[in-house]
Order: C-alpha cells, then sequence, then structure tokens
C-alpha cells in the first residue's frame, strides 16, 4: 500500500465544510464518508477529513482547539502553476473562506493563504524550484 496523508479537521458544519473544500477543488470520496464525516481527496495520497466535532472528540485525546481564535497548524498545498493558486483562491472566496494576508511573492514561490469556517489555515502556493537562489541549493540544516 502506498503511504497516504489524512488530515482531520474538527469542523462545525459538515456540509458547508464539505462545499468550501468542494470549491477548493477536492472530491468527496463517498466510500469514507457518511453523516458525521467527509473524506475530501487532494491527490492519490492525500485526504482531508472533515469530522464533526462529536465525532473528531472521538478520536482526540485533548480538547479541540478554538482555531478561529488560534492558530493550530499550517497546512499547505503545492499546484503546478500561479494560475491554479489564484483558481483554488477565488473558488475557495466565493465559497465564504477568507484571505487574511496578501499573496506572498518569494521569487521561486509565490503563496496566498485561506480560511475556512473553522479558522483552519491553508497555504495554496506555485513553486518553481529552477528559480530557487543557488546559493541556497546546497544548504543542510541539522
Amino acid at each position: 500500500m502506498n503511504k497516504q496523508v489524512f488530515i482531520n479537521l474538527a469542523v462545525s458544519d459538515l456540509e458547508k465544510s464539505m462545499a468550501f473544500y468542494t470549491a477548493l477543488g477536492l472530491s468527496n470520496n463517498p466510500q469514507f464518508s457518511d453523516d458525521s464525516g467527509k473524506c475530501m481527496v487532494w491527490s492519490d495520497n492525500i485526504f482531508v477529513m472533515l469530522l464533526t466535532h462529536e465525532k473528531f472528540s472521538s478520536f482526540a485525546t485533548k480538547p479541540i482547539a478554538d482555531t478561529k481564535a488560534n492558530l493550530a497548524a499550517l497546512y499547505s498545498l503545492s499546484v503546478d502553476s500561479i494560475k491554479s493558486v489564484n483558481n483554488i483562491m477565488k473558488g475557495g472566496l466565493k465559497a465564504g473562506g477568507i484571505e487574511p494576508t496578501e499573496m506572498k511573492d518569494y521569487g521561486f514561490m509565490q503563496q496566498r493563504t485561506i480560511e475556512d469556517f473553522d479558522g483552519h489555515t491553508w497555504e495554496i502556493f506555485y513553486m518553481d524550484i529552477s528559480k530557487f537562489p543557488k546559493e541556497h541549493l546546497n544548504d543542510t540544516k541539522p
């Protein structure tokens, strides 16, 4: 079996959240969805599980974070062009998401940030590694 990533998010309104993530370009996998959770597919190996607070709590060992007031994590999704970044953002904003900061341009990477209804923060970015500063190509971190 291939390695896969499942990002589990506690959401307050399952249907509204599903519509938001559909607008970002994710699709629903009904095989792993029910009335308490929706499996949203980003790619063959990356999935976002939208779970009601009750369902999420059944897996959690700590209280659910208030992601409207506090940042719990940054989730980043890469795409194949800046046009894709902008199209995803357009769909997400139209579906009710908010863009808390302006686009960031690092020269080799352009990034936009969007928050869903529960405050889960996503960075959508395009990176052209050929534009990465050559002086940093051989940098290693301990």
